[in-house]
């Protein structure tokens, strides 16, 4: 009975979400104004923290096409932050502009990728009740791999179900050939390894693949690959909670 309710809440809540969206226009595209719902935050929900990887002078990978990594991360980003905050949910970014967020003052690019690693694990960090939403994009030597994939950090089970409720939702929505499996990790992914809280990267695709690509530097997809992120936290809140 619990799993049908919150079943019903998470429906009822998305589809709340795309009546509005598609009355008010709420997904922006870069030049345009963004719509606000007038909302408080449910204290009785989890910030959800989201990470667009990489900035400023950490391209990331580039795409097939010559586009950086750390444009489209920050793209879905702010989709997926709108999304949430429409919905009720208060959220943090570690960034929300092309930029590092290592400390003022130091020098050098391999100190500032730790100052900048370790600034955003404090954010993650600074909250009592939490989710944790880095999000990356993959690249391969051979261009014929592709899909979407989680990646959550060994041992923690409630990692393993929100990475499993993005994927799902992800292939569900938006990419229905993925076969990709959930991938646990260990201290190599740092943000993930000293998370104190369900935590999760979502390679979003390949770069390295032409159709990919050509859909992951689309405004249009980008919004469908944040719905889906935010479908699939809304999945995992409710079914965690039961609120």
């Amino acid at each position: 009975m619990l799993k049908k309710l919150w079943a019903n809440r998470v429906g009822a809540l998305i589809l709340l979400l795309c009546a509005y969206l598609l009355v008010f226009g709420f997904i922006s595209t870069a030049n345009e104004p963004v719509a606000v719902l007038p909302t408080d935050a449910d204290p009785g929900l989890p910030v959800i923290v989201i990470d667009a990887g990489h900035g400023g002078i950490d391209s990331g990978c580039v795409s097939i096409n010559g586009v950086e990594e750390k444009d489209i991360n920050l793209s879905i980003l702010l989709k997926l932050r709108q999304m949430l905050e429409a919905a009720g949910f208060e959220t943090a970014v570690t960034r929300d502009t092309d930029k590092s967020i290592h400390d003022t003052g130091v020098t050098g690019l391999g100190n500032q990728k730790k100052s900048d690693m370790e600034n955003r694990l404090k954010l993650i960090n600074s909250f009592d009740n939490a989710i944790f939403v880095s999000i990356h994009q993959n690249q391969f030597t051979d261009s014929r791999y592709y899909g979407a994939q989680m990646f959550y950090p060994e041992g923690s089970a409630a990692s393993e179900r929100l990475a499993r409720s993005l994927q799902d939702n992800i292939v569900s929505r938006l990419q229905p050939e993925n076969k990709r499996e959930i991938k646990p990790v260990g201290s190599e992914i740092y943000l993930l390894h000293y998370a104190n809280c369900p935590a999760v990267m979502a390679e979003c695709g390949f770069l390295s693949n032409q159709q990919e690509a050509d859909n992951l530097e689309s405004d249009e997809y980008q919004s469908r690959m944040a719905f889906s992120l935010f479908a699939g936290i809304c999945e995992y809140v409710f079914s965690e909670t039961g609120i």
